[in-house]
């Protein structure tokens, strides 16, 4: 490939592009998507086929971001393929609500040719005696055998798509845990991931966790736009809604953005840690798509009587996101924060309370506890810096 393709590495952290922001729309309309599919498949069932699509979201942004890790977005061939995988997005994304229904094989389709075709048009594009070659003539055959899965699904129906689905998403997940190692042709190694930019993968996660929560505020406010009657208890559930979200970008963004980037910059091996940052946001991320679909149903009916479905919303998101923060400050610190794990147990303890009140009240303790979690961290992150040992 030549040079100007790639990415500079002249000692300073690579920025994030406009290219790469206006790339990340596609998957803030996937969010969305992903939020109400969960809320009109409240059941174990529903939330697994959510949790399998969510997976390939996620995988498909994950691998894009790493070639722009790489190569230049600016650079006009791989703007091209960043728009390529944009129309390939939308449609994805827009199948979403009937993947496991009607377009189980639009979806395949979009997907694969997303997948694939972007990692061969970089194979392409490498000099075969580049560093990286080897590298994603690798990841390209994964690609093809977790391609064969997605397509045999989108073929199939009903529980059988479930199954390919899933196999195909361990396929993608666990691939790079292997080095890739395809029979022939060897495995990747760490340091075949040192000249990751570790920065500019903080970056990108960070923006996207705040492209999700921006979703959420979203969903908020058109549920809101959408109801019929704007009494009390539907005012006090918006303002209960937005106050988790706030509370949600405070236990992220407040003491670990910097250390993040920090701690990427600095790290003896920093591909491999964002790689585990990526693992970890996948958690993370899920969360607030599930805090978004229990949002809804408080604000579009806040007096109604907690069920075991709109319990489970509303508990798990805070849970999903508290646990995902927890093992990616892990990751930049080296220990689990005290006030997560204590925002945990405090949900632990509204679970048999919540099937005796309504959605409002539940969401309003939800929300509160994530506002405890977020103070307690922020004041436990100053003492740190004056020298008394962090919660």
């Amino acid at each position: 490939m030549p040079p100007n393709f790639l990415r500079v590495r002249d000692g300073h952290e690579a920025r994030v592009t406009e290219g790469e922001l206006f790339f990340d729309l596609i998957y803030a309309f996937a969010i969305t998507q992903l939020s109400h599919l969960l809320l009109h498949h409240a059941t174990l069932h529903g939330a697994l086929e959510t949790l399998v699509l969510w997976f390939a979201v996620w995988l498909g942004w994950q691998y894009t971001c790493w070639v722009t890790n790489w190569f230049d977005p600016d650079a006009l061939p791989i703007r091209l393929l960043l728009f390529a995988a944009m129309a390939l997005g939308l449609l994805m994304a827009a199948s979403l609500p009937e993947a496991f229904g009607t377009r189980g094989l639009v979806f395949a389709i979009c997907y694969v040719a997303l997948q694939v075709g972007r990692t061969l048009v970089v194979v392409l594009l490498l000099d075969r005696d580049h560093a990286l070659s080897a590298n994603f003539r690798r990841m390209a055959c994964w690609l093809v055998i977790s391609g064969a899965f997605w397509m045999a699904g989108g073929l199939a129906h009903g529980q059988l798509r479930l199954l390919l689905w899933i196999l195909a998403v361990l396929c993608e997940y666990g691939a790079p845990m292997t080095g890739f190692f395809i029979p022939g042709l060897g495995r990747s190694h760490v340091s075949d991931w040192r000249s990751a930019e570790g920065g500019h993968i903080a970056e990108r996660c960070q923006l996207f966790v705040i492209l999700a929560l921006g979703e959420s505020v979203l969903v908020t406010g058109s549920t809101l736009a959408g109801a019929g009657h704007w009494d009390i208890p539907v005012v006090i559930a918006v303002l209960v809604c937005f106050l988790g979200s706030v509370a949600m970008w405070w236990v992220y963004f407040d003491t670990s953005a910097g250390a993040a980037l920090h701690a990427l910059t600095h790290a003896r091996e920093p591909g491999q840690m964002a790689a585990w940052m990526h693992y970890v946001h996948v958690l993370l991320i899920a969360g607030i798509i599930v805090s978004a679909a229990a949002d809804d149903l408080v604000i579009a009916e806040p007096d109604q009587r907690i069920g075991a479905a709109s319990g489970t919303l509303l508990l798990a998101g805070p849970a999903i996101y508290l646990l995902g923060n927890a093992l990616y400050k892990w990751i930049i610190y080296g220990w689990l924060p005290l006030s997560h794990l204590g925002g945990l147990a405090m949900l632990a303890v509204l679970a048999p309370i919540a099937p005796h009140t309504d959605l409002l009240m539940v969401g309003g303790l939800t929300s509160a506890v994530m506002c405890v979690v977020a103070a307690w961290e922020s004041i436990s992150r100053r003492r740190s810096r004056r020298g008394a040992a962090p919660a």
